[in-house]
């Protein structure tokens, strides 16, 4: 099973629910955390894991060959991105805004446009604690995370569970990181801003089809609006986690919640099994 845990912006608890998540199921389970959130990948400050591979990221560039380029232009006219611009002498090509589609290099009538990798990231892997840990890291300066969170997602292991730690937002590397998954847990605070940006996420997640569910943190704080607002929707909270100074503090030393405070792993335990009864229930599918 694969699980996200996404939310609708930063700062709500995402990678504190990932993360004491994978740990409160390593006994029970194959379990796997893919950290996606690659421009700023923090689980590792959490899970301490030990790298043992690590790979180059890329995407294929156009490379123009000016003794076969005859300056017609049609490669910059098919660019929707502007990563090329010919000139009466010479095509510039703007590395930086190719997406790597490939329109030029096949749609060039001199075959004068060949493809080079140009390194986007990093995705590195190893071991905590008995969960296999997988993250990528974007080049600092990069503008597309989205190839860099692909190749982090193949390396998932379908056999087991998998939990990916999403990108907050509801832009395309989010919806890079959800689709396909099982279930996604949007991570949210009882806050307007909370709030705001949770009905974001609901509709980016209902808009590919996959069923979710809320954990609420930082409880104590704010008001009521979240949770009639999830009862408005049918939206199940399976998990809320109070305001608590002391778990703030373990959270700054890099201790995960269900390392600081064992007792919760029990509710984590809970909180999957709440879901794989919502996703059994929703598509017939075996568990574990």
């Amino acid at each position: 099973m694969i699980v996200s845990i996404a939310s609708g912006k930063g700062g709500t608890g995402k990678t504190l629910v990932a993360t004491s998540l994978a740990l409160s199921l390593k006994d029970e389970a194959r379990v796997q955390l893919l950290d996606c959130d690659v421009e700023g990948p923090n689980d590792h400050l959490f899970l301490k894991p030990e790298i043992s591979a690590k790979e180059a990221v890329g995407i294929p560039v156009p490379e123009v060959d000016e003794a076969k380029c005859t300056h017609c232009g049609l490669c910059a006219k098919v660019c929707a991105y502007n990563a090329l611009a010919v000139l009466p002498d010479r095509v510039m090509v703007f590395a930086e805004l190719c997406h790597g589609c490939g329109a030029c290099s096949y749609l060039c009538p001199e075959k004068a446009i060949t493809e080079v990798e140009r390194a986007t990231g990093v995705v590195e892997r190893g071991q905590a604690e008995g969960i296999a840990f997988v993250q990528g890291r974007l080049t600092i300066g990069e503008a597309m995370p989205s190839p860099v969170i692909r190749r982090v997602k193949e390396k998932a292991n379908k056999d087991g569970v998998v939990i990916i730690d999403v990108p907050p937002g509801t832009s395309c590397p989010v919806v890079e990181s959800i689709k396909d998954s099982h279930f996604c847990l949007l991570v949210t605070e009882p806050t307007p801003f909370g709030l705001n940006d949770l009905t974001l996420a609901v509709e980016t997640v209902r808009q590919l089809g996959i069923p979710l569910a809320v954990v609420l943190n930082r409880v104590g704080v704010g008001d009521k609006k979240v949770a009639k607002y999830c009862q408005k929707e049918h939206i199940p909270i399976l998990l809320t986690i109070p305001l608590d100074g002391e778990i703030a503090r373990l959270y700054s030393r890099g201790i995960t919640l269900a390392e600081g405070k064992p007792e919760w792993q029990e509710r984590f335990k809970e909180l999957f099994h709440k879901i794989e009864e919502i996703v059994d229930e929703g598509t017939g599918r075996p568990k574990r």
